[in-house]
């Protein structure tokens, strides 16, 4: 008998409160690394939403653990952030920037998915593997890509697409919506991937005889998919859109590297307008302070819409 064998069995063979103690003791490691790098630094950040921390106070005298000579200013950061227009610029645009990138996904996701699970397509295990390849590259390396693409420059290859459309070149990243919209892009194709794995998986499960039954009485290819095929994969669907809606209210990446969410820091999501305040206007109370009511946002988000959604009960449930 083997060694995993042998521990496995003895772990049958002992005491329930035995296995309790075991268990508990499996579970520790997991517990120590969540709260050194999830727990402790939400509640480091919560403290230091409630101080005037900046760097000129926060690393001299007392203890990093005490916020330095930091003082306790009680809720002004959370006033001043919340009176800020720049704040509810930065709320909007997040919640489009969520809305529009997460329509894009799943619809180019479906689409990919649809073609790559055809029965007269030919090659789609070849395809599968190149659909999922912008998983494999750095985030900050595709992300550069896409900025090289929108670059105001004639030469861009977006500006070449123009001028062979027969349009004049523009500044992408110079006007507001236009690098909205080359945002949006580079957030689809950074996540598309994710999208087609999970409709993949749920296309494959969808009952062949269903589609058998709706062909002997005359139902096109539009209408299956509208009342067999979508039906059935609702729920793997709004559950990978609720995960990518998440991934994308927390966007710092793109807009960041893009233009710093300009031009004029009209399109600053409210990752990056805390991230600027923090470290760009070394106002870290209030950076903290916006990064907490950020967090809770998506918090509420997430419960909202696993809720709704019944998401607790299962994929397939």
């Amino acid at each position: 008998m083997s060694t995993v064998s042998r521990i496995s069995q003895r772990f049958e063979d002992s005491p329930l409160v035995e296995r309790r103690d075991v268990s508990l003791l499996l579970v520790l490691p997991g517990l120590f690394f969540f709260s050194a790098f999830m727990f402790f630094p939400m509640l480091y950040l919560i403290g230091i939403s409630f101080t005037n921390a900046s760097p000129a106070n926060l690393f001299t005298g007392g203890s990093f653990l005490t916020f330095g000579d930091a003082t306790f200013v009680g809720i002004r950061n959370y006033v001043s952030v919340l009176t800020d227009g720049a704040f509810w610029n930065s709320f909007a645009t997040t919640w489009l920037y969520v809305a529009t990138s997460v329509v894009l996904k799943i619809g180019l996701g479906l689409l990919t998915a649809l073609v790559v699970t055809g029965k007269h397509v030919r090659g789609k295990r070849w395809m599968r593997a190149l659909i999922i390849l912008p998983m494999g590259l750095p985030a900050i390396f595709t992300v550069t890509v896409w900025r090289g693409i929108f670059t105001s420059a004639q030469f861009g290859l977006a500006n070449q697409l123009l001028g062979a459309l027969g349009f004049e070149s523009v500044a992408w990243l110079q006007q507001r919506w236009l690098a909205f919209f080359a945002y949006n892009i580079t957030e689809m194709w950074l996540a598309y991937p994710f999208m087609v794995i999970i409709t993949v998986s749920a296309l494959q499960d969808v009952d062949e005889n269903l589609h058998d039954a709706a062909k002997v009485d005359g139902a096109g290819y539009f209408a299956r998919l509208r009342h067999i095929t979508l039906p059935s994969i609702k729920r793997p669907v709004l559950f990978a859109s609720i995960l990518t809606a998440a991934a994308s209210f927390q966007q710092f990446l793109i807009p960041y590297v893009f233009n710093e969410g300009g031009p004029g820091r009209t399109n600053e999501l409210l990752i990056v307008y805390g991230f600027r305040e923090a470290f760009a206007l070394s106002e870290y109370g209030q950076g903290a302070a916006i990064m907490v009511i950020t967090v809770l946002f998506i918090g509420m988000f997430m419960w909202v819409n696993v809720k709704k959604g019944r998401l607790a009960d299962g994929v397939d449930g």
